[in-house]
């Protein structure tokens, strides 16, 4: 068992529009960009990052914006939820705000005991808000979402998959525990994680498989504290027979990645060295910072990219 990861890291999706994405994150759920980079294989797409304040790893949730890409389709491979922890009894300030500002999908529901609020995000992602008790991580203040209704990070993320099998086998392997199941869906639990520290698996042998594009989860990352721990779980899995990309510096994380036996993109981050080693704390995501090999770009990309608004 691979008791290094200690629970999600963070989750990258696919967005059509930059500034609609920004205003969703940090206005309607009350997130602070920590991060305003660009994608390292096409620098000419924002890379953008929100999370708590200080983008602790099981906060970050991570965006592409593509601005002619598809509209993805929801189906087996993918992440199809992703849940956000907010405190007890928080359900209607957020069903009430949700209403307020239009969104879709927006159901109430219980799960594992749980109280549960569904919504979609600006391109039909799958989001939801679960109440959950005691969770310690501090949310980032807003002017107009109480300390009491904050979200405090990453609750879990449900994957949808055609044979849940081979993927309950590989979660066990990386310290998931089986925690239960009820309509059909497995809980998995990083029991002692980071407070990301829920996999719900979804087995639906009838659903297309997914088509990637705008709304749709690109990976799913996995916490481990430092390099030397990375470098294990990568051994271990290639030692089990995984197919993992050699280790990449992503500059606030290194990264490893793999594809699961259900199709999903996993990946192995690491929590150092953080969002804070460009920018200070009180700064993150206020100055478009780019990788070292896309400076000279920076002329051009300042012109051509969209701004967004403000981190504030």
């Amino acid at each position: 068992m691979l008791d290094k990861i200690e629970g999600i890291h963070h989750i990258t999706s696919m967005a059509r529009d930059a500034r609609r994405t920004d205003a969703f994150f940090t206005g309607t759920l009350g997130l602070r960009r920590v991060k305003k980079t660009v994608n390292f294989d096409a620098p000419d797409i924002y890379h953008l990052y929100y999370a708590n304040g200080i983008g602790q790893p099981g906060t970050v949730m991570t965006y592409f914006p593509f601005p002619n890409i598809i509209r993805g389709t929801r189906g087996a491979g993918e992440v199809g939820t992703t849940v956000f922890s907010v405190p007890e009894g928080s359900l209607d300030f957020w069903e009430e705000r949700f209403a307020s500002n239009k969104l879709a999908g927006i159901e109430r529901l219980q799960r594992f005991g749980e109280n549960r609020l569904a919504f979609q995000g600006e391109d039909g992602d799958g989001f939801a808000l679960v109440e959950t008790a005691g969770d310690q991580r501090k949310p980032w203040p807003s002017h107009d979402i109480p300390a009491t209704a904050a979200i405090r990070g990453f609750h879990s993320a449900s994957l949808v998959l055609h044979d849940s099998g081979g993927t309950r086998t590989l979660l066990e392997m990386m310290g998931y525990s089986a925690l239960g199941a009820e309509d059909g869906i497995e809980r998995m639990e990083r029991k002692g994680g980071n407070g990301a520290n829920f996999i719900d698996l979804i087995t639906d042998p009838n659903a297309p498989p997914a088509r990637q594009g705008s709304g749709s989860v690109h990976h799913i990352a996995f916490a481990v504290p430092t390099q030397p721990a990375q470098l294990a779980v990568r051994k271990a899995l290639m030692s089990e027979g995984f197919s993992l990309t050699p280790v990449i510096d992503r500059d606030y994380f290194l990264s490893v990645y793999f594809r699961a036996p259900g199709g999903v993109l996993f990946e192995i981050a690491t929590n150092e060295p953080g969002f804070a080693r460009d920018e200070d704390i009180e700064h993150l995501g206020e100055a478009l910072k780019l990788p070292k090999q896309h400076q000279h770009l920076r002329p051009y990309l300042e012109s051509h990219l969209p701004p967004i608004g403000s981190s504030e």
